[in-house]
């Protein structure tokens, strides 16, 4: 079986940063490009083992080597994406991120061929065959299996707030869906997917993932996709939540944010905090306001007692952190709002060049 181990949590704040892109043409419209990026020929250095494709043949993700400090993450990060780039362009391609792309419509996109995806259009159906999503996904080591998983609980409440400041997917299927993160809604219809429920322990969560597997409810461990995972063969606590994004800034604000998250949390468990142990319901309903609401959602607090807005979410964050990216973010045009901008003041033409890197 294609499980972890306790015995993988062995380094704290560590960082690894993953990446789905669209593959798309002179005109920025999604395309089959894939086969040939990824199998037809060899990558530059940089992303050798690093570089697959997903379900769709236009959706390719990359992922950095292990950057052991947060302040070392930028230049792997572009360099990567640099290397993409210049890998599709030699192709005759090129790369865009969003959450969804606009002009992606899933009935007219090729599904890779790979075994693992055919099993899972096989197994799963409808909700795969229209899976054309992109995210952004967070790796930040932790050095005790028991606090991964205690971390990975308490970070459930935080979610929303990134996704409501990533919400980077309006269009679906080649309308507005009037969702600011469709992404996010459209891959909840996969199963094993959004937000995961409280586990108690390390061994309790190592025994959901051996009883998923051997039950054949996933083919492998990989298959869990909710939006925070403890990753039991990296030694990781993975935060999937964020859609993709063009602006490596963005990214960067990101990864600044589930870092500073994640240590101020093994903080608080080696403190002895209990943690607030949250329904899923509860979270459910938060994410649910991130992905409608975008930079205008409010959220249940996390002691329950009324409602907060993101801005004075963020607000709090950046004080109690001593991070700054996502206040940037704040601050600034929604990716929702600006591609809705783009398109009516300028036309889908140009929505689809604002998404190229």
């Amino acid at each position: 079986m294609d499980s972890g181990s306790a015995a993988n949590f062995a380094e704290m704040g560590t960082l690894g940063i993953e990446e789905e892109f669209f593959v798309v043409d002179d005109d920025g419209v999604p395309t089959a490009g894939t086969d040939e990026l990824v199998y037809e020929r060899d990558p530059p250095e940089i992303l050798d083992g690093r570089l697959d494709h997903e379900l769709f043949k236009c959706v390719i993700e990359t992922q950095t080597p292990k950057i052991d400090r947060l302040e070392d993450a930028r230049e792997p990060l572009l360099d990567v994406r640099q290397a993409l780039v210049d890998h599709a362009e030699a192709g005759g391609f090129r790369i865009a991120a969003a959450g969804l792309h606009p002009g992606a419509k899933w009935r007219e996109l090729q599904h890779a061929t790979k075994e693992r995806y055919r099993a899972q259009l096989d197994r799963i159906q409808y909700p795969q065959h229209r899976n054309t999503t992109a995210g952004l996904h967070i790796h930040v080591g932790v050095d005790d299996a028991d606090k991964a998983v205690w971390v990975a609980n308490e970070i459930r409440w935080y979610l929303p707030v990134m996704l409501a400041l990533s919400a980077n997917s309006p269009y679906w299927n080649g309308y507005d869906t009037g969702l600011q993160s469709a992404r996010a809604k459209i891959f909840e219809g996969l199963p094993n997917t959004g937000m995961p429920t409280d586990f108690g322990s390390y061994e309790e969560f190592d025994a959901f993932e051996r009883t998923m597997l051997r039950s054949d409810s996933i083919n492998d461990r990989g298959e869990l996709w909710y939006d925070v995972r403890p990753h039991t063969e990296l030694g990781t606590v993975e935060v999937r939540t964020p859609d993709g994004q063009a602006d490596p800034e963005r990214v960067l604000a990101f990864v600044e944010y589930a870092h500073a998250l994640v240590l101020d949390l093994a903080e608080r468990y080696e403190d002895g905090e209990s943690g607030y142990r949250h329904r899923r319901e509860l979270l459910d309903e938060n994410k649910w306001r991130a992905l409608r609401y975008g930079h205008d959602a409010s959220f249940i607090r996390r002691d329950l007692e009324g409602k907060i807005g993101l801005g004075e979410v963020v607000e709090r964050e950046c004080d109690r952190l001593g991070v700054s990216g996502i206040a940037d973010i704040y601050d600034e045009e929604s990716g929702a709002t600006r591609q809705r901008r783009l398109r009516d003041e300028a036309g889908v033409e140009a929505l689809y060049e604002s998404l190229v890197l």
